[in-house]
C-alpha cells in the first residue's frame, strides 16, 4: 500500500486584527516529515507511507491568501511527484480561515481529492474545535477528532486516522461520512471534557464505538471565533450502515443539544480584578489565573497588557509572574540595556491595537535569553513585585519547565497569570487553585457580545430561545 500524508493545520480567529504569515508556520517538506515523533504509528502498519508537505502554525489570525496558496500549491506538487497512491491521509486541525476564503479545509481537501483521483481513500483527522463543512466531508472517506479538551489523546487520534485507512485499503472496504450540525457555538473553556456536562457527552462515545456498522464517530465542538458559515458544533460519523449511522448522529447531537445550558467554565470566572481579589486571599500557593481573552492557543494575538495593567496597579499583590506579552520592540531594549538595567517600556498594543493600548511600565531587567525556538528572544523584567515575561515573537508557556528555562518557579510565587484558557494538565498539576479571568482581547469569552456577520443563525447562544430537532 502507498499511503502519502500531509496537511497544513492552524487555528484561525477572524476577530483579530492580526493575520498569520509564511514566518509563524512551521514547514517539514518531504523526507524532513519521517523524522521526529508527530507519525511514530507509522512503524505498525505494512505500507509505504509518502511524504509530501506538513505545515503547522500557532492559532492567530487568519492566514494571508498568498502564505496559504504558496503551502497548498507546494503540497499538490510533492503529491504529484509521488505518482498514484492508493491512500491519503490528511493532518490537520480544522479551524484554519483565509483572508478571503470561508472553508479552508475544504478547498484542501478538495484539492487533494481531485489530485489522487476518485479511486484513492482519504482519512483525515483533526482537533475537536474543527469547524466542519459538506464540501469538506464530501471529499473524504473517514474522519475522527480528539475526545479530549485539553487535548491529551493527539497522537491517539493521528494514530486511529491512519489506522482506518489501513485496515479499509487491506479490507477492500469503503466507508463514507454523515455530518450532522448541532446549532450550538461555545469557547473550548465551557466544553472541557475533563468537567460536566463534558465528561458525560464525550463519555457517549464509547457506545458508538461497539455500534456495527460504524468505525468511528465524533463530536466537534467547533471554533467559536470564526464568523464562518460553517461555524458550529457538528456530530461526524464515518461507517457502512446508513441506518445505524444516522441513529448515531441523531442520539450525539440531541445529546449535545440537551447539554447546552449546562456548559459552564471549569474553574471560578470573573473579571481581573475579581480573580486577582481570590488569589490574594487563596491559601496556598501558587494560584494560576488565565488571562483567557489574549490566550493565543485559542488564537489572541498575544500582546493585549490589559491583566499586566491590573496586576501592576495593586500594592497588595506579594509575588507574581505573568507569562507571557509578546512585544519585540521592548524584548530589544531590554537586551541593548542588559541585566540589571532599569528600563521603561512601552508594553503591548502594537500587534493588537483594537483590544490593548500600550502599558507604560518602569522595571529591573532580570533575565534575558536569545534561544527559545518558538519565543526568539526573551526578557523577564522585574516591576514592583511582579515578573513580566517578554518575548520576541508570541510563545504560550504551557509546562513548568518553560518557567524553570527562564530561572523561574512558579511555586515560590502566589500568583502566576498565564494567555491561557483552561489549564492544560502541567499547569493544572501545579496549580494550588485556578480562575480564569474574562478578559478583553480577540478571544474574548462574552459570545454573545462578539459582532458575527455571516454565522448561520439562529445559533446558541446568541439566539438563547431557539428550539431545535435533529
Amino acid at each position: 500500500m502507498r499511503i502519502a500524508f500531509g496537511g497544513i493545520a492552524t487555528e484561525s480567529c477572524t476577530f483579530s486584527p492580526w493575520t498569520t504569515k509564511l514566518a509563524d508556520f512551521w514547514v517539514q517538506r518531504g523526507e524532513e516529515m519521517m523524522v521526529g515523533d508527530r507519525h511514530p504509528f507509522f512503524a505498525q502498519h505494512e505500507a509505504t507511507f509518502l511524504p509530501t508537505l506538513n505545515a503547522r502554525a500557532l492559532p492567530g489570525g487568519s492566514v494571508e491568501t498568498a502564505v496559504y496558496h504558496q503551502l497548498k500549491t507546494e503540497l499538490l506538487k510533492h503529491l504529484a511527484a509521488l505518482g498514484p497512491v492508493d491512500g491519503f491521509y490528511l493532518d490537520l486541525h480544522g479551524a484554519m480561515n483565509v483572508v478571503g476564503m470561508d472553508d479552508a479545509e475544504g478547498d484542501l481537501a478538495t484539492a487533494v481529492r481531485a489530485a489522487v483521483g476518485p479511486d484513492c481513500l482519504i482519512s483525515a483527522s483533526m482537533d475537536l474545535h474543527g469547524n466542519i463543512s459538506n464540501r469538506f466531508v464530501r471529499a473524504l472517506d473517514m474522519l475522527t477528532a480528539y475526545r479530549t479538551a485539553p487535548h491529551v489523546d493527539y497522537m491517539e487520534t493521528r494514530a486511529k486516522a491512519v489506522a482506518m485507512l489501513v485496515n479499509c485499503l487491506q479490507n477492500g472496504t469503503r466507508p463514507h461520512i454523515l455530518r450532522l450540525p448541532v446549532p450550538v457555538i461555545l469557547p473550548g473553556e465551557r466544553t472541557s471534557t475533563e468537567v460536566e456536562p463534558g465528561a458525560t457527552v464525550y463519555a457517549a462515545l464509547q457506545v458508538s464505538d461497539s455500534v456495527p456498522g460504524l468505525i468511528d464517530a465524533s463530536i466537534f465542538v467547533g471554533y467559536v471565533w470564526a464568523d464562518e458559515l460553517r461555524a458550529s458544533a457538528t456530530i461526524v460519523v464515518s461507517g457502512f450502515d446508513d441506518a445505524a449511522m444516522q441513529a448515531e448522529t441523531q442520539r450525539l447531537g440531541q445529546l449535545y443539544w440537551q447539554a447546552r445550558h449546562d456548559f459552564v467554565f471549569g474553574v471560578p470566572a470573573g473579571s481581573a480584578d475579581q480573580c486577582l481579589d481570590w488569589a490574594v486571599a487563596a491559601p496556598n500557593q501558587p494560584v494560576f489565573i488565565s488571562d483567557s481573552g489574549d490566550n493565543p492557543t485559542a488564537g489572541g494575538v498575544g500582546d493585549v497588557p490589559a491583566f499586566a495593567e491590573r496586576l501592576l496597579a495593586r500594592d497588595d499583590i506579594p509575588s507574581a509572574v505573568l507569562a507571557s506579552i509578546a512585544d519585540e520592540t521592548a524584548v530589544s531594549l531590554c537586551h541593548t540595556a542588559g541585566l540589571n538595567a532599569t528600563v521603561t517600556l512601552s508594553l503591548g498594543g502594537k500587534l493588537d491595537p483594537v483590544h490593548g493600548r500600550p502599558l507604560t511600565v518602569t522595571g529591573r531587567v532580570i533575565h534575558l535569553s536569545d534561544d527559545d525556538p518558538v519565543a526568539g528572544k526573551i526578557a523577564v523584567v522585574q516591576v514592583k513585585t511582579s515578573n513580566l515575561i517578554l518575548t520576541q515573537h508570541r510563545k504560550p508557556y504551557h509546562y513548568i519547565a518553560d518557567f524553570q528555562a527562564l530561572g523561574i518557579d512558579p511555586a515560590a510565587h502566589k500568583i502566576v497569570v498565564v494567555k491561557i484558557g483552561y489549564l492544560v494538565p502541567d499547569l493544572k498539576q501545579a496549580a494550588a487553585h485556578a480562575f480564569l479571568a474574562l478578559t478583553p482581547g480577540a478571544v474574548n469569552q462574552d459570545i454573545p457580545s462578539l459582532t458575527y456577520h455571516r454565522i448561520q443563525r439562529p445559533i446558541y447562544p446568541l439566539d438563547p430561545d431557539m428550539e431545535w430537532e435533529p
